[in-house]
């Protein structure tokens, strides 16, 4: 996108929000960087160079705007569709990978040397990975200073950085002020803004439109209890985080998504807001996914009436494998109940002060040791269970936003008791694959038969070629058609 100067020149003249994050407007007389959004008066063309990635304009020498603040911008979409190396390597870079285990360890878990993915992301992102994990310190540091009293020594180590000197002249390099000048700014705009000790409080931005009632409602209809739960408008759910565990509260608002984080140790903040943005999927192009799904007209009313579904994600990979299990032909509250007993047994207690959650879901290693005898399901699904726990253990199965999406699937489809509906419904809502389709879904036949599509699998699949390649979105569509709980926000 950022190649196409004369597209660029148009949407930053038009100040359209869509292309936020997609690529940044650097503006040549100014040394500043922008989102194509900004309210500003927009420089001439001839004043404007487009970068891939906020890291790129940082490294050419570009500091972020004050208006727009491009830093915060949604993330690009474009790491939602794509499964190659680049693109998985964004997805971990994001999640906090480099600052948690290096360059080495990104290009271990990718399978390729250092400078293989120095260079496929220096050519595509103009920026290395060092670069893009410090663009995002930068952005999670100015979080800390404007949302939280922390002493900046503090936020300086939190951030990522190595040393106080570091934090210092990142920020004023990237935001052209000092720490302190951000803190009495943010004071100055938000005088009465309340403070909780040890709670975050933040915007997460996405693209609109964005209709929340099946992104919600979904996770609250099949939340489990003690570690997810429904109060105040907010849901809320426990986190299994690198250097402790954490509670978030998200609830859903005109223009973001309101989050109020509370972690054990705030250097997992990153990690946090990086899991909380992948389950909502708020990085997606709803615009760009309608778009498709109109282009059936089956589809188009059912688009028209509620533009801007999402994909209700998880949080952690493995947990959603899990209870897909635990889900297999039984209802959504027997599920839950499954869950619950798995989690009062075998989960790690927490204390909520605010609420009802009591326990981090159990990990692989906790659960990998599990007694058949303990588990109230059949036979064949206790084994389905054992075996799917013990591979994510040992680590011969790999599940998360970094997974191969087809190597996943493959080794999924090993496993016994996985039939097609388990290994797609973990594509679409634990790997993030935009195309996972699930034409045996009960829901989807039903949708299907209701709307005059095909409601056999198989032609069902060959009447959704056309939606490619955002079929797990046209999943939510037709699973909205029914009255089920997860399509609706809880009262």
């Amino acid at each position: 996108m950022h190649t196409d100067t004369e597209r660029c020149v148009r949407a930053v003249r038009s100040k359209d929000a869509r292309f936020d994050g997609v690529f940044f407007t650097a503006v040549l007389t100014t040394r500043i960087y922008c989102r194509p959004s900004c309210p500003v008066v927009p420089p001439k063309a001839e004043n404007m160079v487009f970068h891939p990635s906020a890291a790129s304009c940082q490294r050419a020498g570009f500091r972020a705007c004050k208006r727009c603040r491009p830093d915060t911008s949604p993330g690009s979409p474009e790491w939602n569709v794509r499964a190659d190396a680049v693109a998985r390597a964004m997805r971990l870079i994001q999640d906090g990978v480099v600052d948690r285990e290096g360059v080495p360890g990104l290009a271990a878990r990718l399978g390729y040397s250092t400078r293989q993915i120095e260079r496929q992301l220096l050519a595509e992102l103009g920026a290395g990975p060092l670069a893009l994990a410090r663009a995002q310190r930068a952005q999670t540091a100015r979080l800390l200073i404007e949302t939280t009293p922390m002493p900046m020594a503090e936020i300086a180590f939190a951030a990522g950085f190595a040393s106080i000197r570091t934090f210092n002249d990142t920020v004023r390099e990237v935001f052209a002020l000092a720490p302190g000048e951000l803190r009495a700014r943010a004071t100055r705009s938000r005088p009465t803004a309340p403070v909780t000790p040890g709670v975050i409080a933040l915007r997460l931005p996405h693209r609109a439109p964005l209709d929340p009632s099946n992104l919600f409602g979904h996770l609250a209809a099949t939340a489990v209890p003690g570690v997810e739960e429904w109060r105040d408008g907010a849901y809320r759910r426990t986190l299994a985080l690198p250097h402790g565990h954490g509670i978030v509260a998200l609830a859903p608002r005109p223009d973001h998504i309101a989050c109020r984080l509370s972690l054990t140790d705030p250097r997992d903040l990153t990690h946090a807001i990086s899991r909380c943005r992948w389950m909502l999927d708020l990085d997606a192009d709803p615009v760009a996914v309608d778009d498709q799904l109109r282009g059936d007209p089956l589809l188009a009313p059912l688009v028209d009436r509620a533009p801007g579904r999402r994909v209700p994600r998880t949080v952690d990979a493995a947990e959603f494998a899990v209870r897909a299990v635990l889900g297999q032909q039984v209802s959504t509250a027997a599920a839950r109940t499954h869950a619950a007993r798995l989690v009062a047994a075998h989960g790690v207690p927490v204390e909520d002060p605010e609420g009802g959650l009591t326990h981090l879901f159990p990990a692989p290693r906790a659960l990998a040791g599990l007694d058949p005898a303990s588990l109230a399901l059949p036979r064949s699904r206790r084994h389905t269970l054992l075996t799917l726990v013990e591979a994510l253990a040992d680590g011969s199965l790999h599940l998360g936003p970094a997974s191969d999406w087809e190597e996943a699937r493959a080794r999924l489809t090993a496993l016994p008791g996985f039939g097609p509906w388990t290994t797609e419904v973990i594509a679409m809502r634990a790997l993030g694959d935009p195309d996972a389709f699930l034409p045996g879904d009960l829901g989807v036949r039903r949708a299907a038969e209701r709307l005059g599509l095909p409601s056999t699998p198989g032609a069902l699949t060959a009447r959704a070629a056309r939606w490619r390649p955002w079929r797990a979105y046209a999943v939510q569509y037709l699973w909205a058609t029914d009255s089920h709980p997860v399509n609706h926000l809880p009262a």
